[in-house]
């Protein structure tokens, strides 16, 4: 099990610096509202560039980090414009702000798991 500091020295790299090396090869990030699963760091990077550069343009706003052994829950605001149909929500052109949180599993010096919660009902009142 990694210690509080490599896993907090994990993510953060991860978070901050989009360091793909923070990532395992097999890493699974799961969007837990739909079930969809990215295996891979490959189609881990294809969602998150989906996610925020194709149907969101938009960025992540860090309010939280908590840090456990092997584990860590960060918290904060999905903000952006929505750019194509998600969640059967059709774009509203204006500006959302989505509450986000996802729980990182850690082991061996990198992520192995991302569980996604993304408020998709925040869309709705966009």
């Amino acid at each position: 099990m990694e210690s509080i500091v490599k896993t907090r020295e994990v993510v953060e790299r991860y978070l901050h610096g989009h360091d793909a090396s923070a990532v395992a090869e097999d890493a699974v990030f799961v969007v837990m509202a739909s079930g969809q699963e990215a295996k891979g760091r490959d189609a881990i990077e294809k969602l998150l560039d989906y996610f925020y550069g194709q149907a969101f343009t938009a960025q992540f706003r860090q309010e939280d980090l908590v840090v456990g052994e092997g584990k860590a829950v960060v918290e904060g605001d999905f903000h952006g414009v929505q750019n194509l149909e998600f969640a059967g929500v059709l774009p509203s052109g204006k500006e959302v702000h989505v509450p986000l949180a996802v729980k990182y599993d850690v082991r061996n010096g990198a992520i192995t798991r991302a569980n996604i919660y993304f408020e998709t009902d925040a869309l709705r009142t966009a």
